[in-house]
């Protein structure tokens, strides 16, 4: 088992020959920034993750909280798509919507809320994604796969297994796409907004990276709704 943790500690590599050659990106952003980006986060958790093994501790995606995981995720690539896209820049807005703008359109890169720009999310899951609102911007979506805090109580154990990008699908959604769900009167869950076909269609129809070694049919990743992170 020491010798599957060790392994998984190195993330699978990023194919450039797996990012969809007719894909439309918005804003001056290209398949060379995102490769740049997601290559960088293969470098970064490869070294932190081998770095807690020397001291026998979990790797960082079997430590934290999925959805904890998942915003490292995402925002590892909110900080570092702008580095090698010059025409983007992070939204310095506190939870500000996109998560990355045009550079350049707003005062110091900051708008609370704004159609222009592109909202980055991470998720485990292949499909059925929600998020807090329905919003009219380009979304991007990276899915990956990786273990979790509590693979090992699971009653079929999942073993140490390395961090790998399945897809990213993107396209700009309108409201229409989404379909608000409210919460309760005696729920306590935070309002959500799921993804209809509708949108699925069009991230899929102009997916952007796919893991040519990844079969979604017969994987075991599950398509349940989850919030995005």
């Amino acid at each position: 088992m020491d010798q599957l943790e060790r392994m998984a500690c190195t993330p699978q590599p990023i194919h450039l020959d797996a990012f969809n050659p007719n894909v439309l990106l918005p804003f001056g952003c290209t398949v060379d920034h995102l490769f740049s980006a997601m290559d960088d986060f293969i470098n970064f958790l490869g070294f932190v993750n081998s770095q807690l093994h020397t001291r026998q501790m979990p790797r960082l995606e079997s430590l934290l909280m999925p959805a904890n995981f998942s915003s490292v995720v995402s925002e590892y690539m909110n900080v570092t798509i702008p580095k090698y896209c010059s025409s983007l820049a992070r939204n310095t807005y506190h939870n500000g919507h996109p998560d990355l703008l045009p550079a350049g359109l707003f005062p110091n890169n900051s708008v609370q809320y704004s159609h222009e720009g592109i909202e980055v999310k991470a998720s485990r899951y292949l499909k059925n994604w929600q998020g807090h609102n329905a919003e009219e911007s380009w979304l991007m979506v990276f899915v990956f796969d990786s273990n979790r805090p509590n693979d090992h109580t699971q009653p079929k154990p999942i073993y140490p297994k390395p961090f790998r990008f399945i897809k990213i699908v993107g396209a700009r959604l309108q409201k229409s796409d989404w379909k608000e769900q409210p919460r309760g009167d005696a729920s306590r869950r935070t309002a959500t907004a799921t993804i209809l076909p509708s949108g699925y269609d069009k991230m899929e129809a102009n997916w952007i990276y796919r893991d040519s070694g990844f079969d979604e049919k017969t994987s075991e990743v599950p398509d349940e709704e989850v919030t995005l992170q």
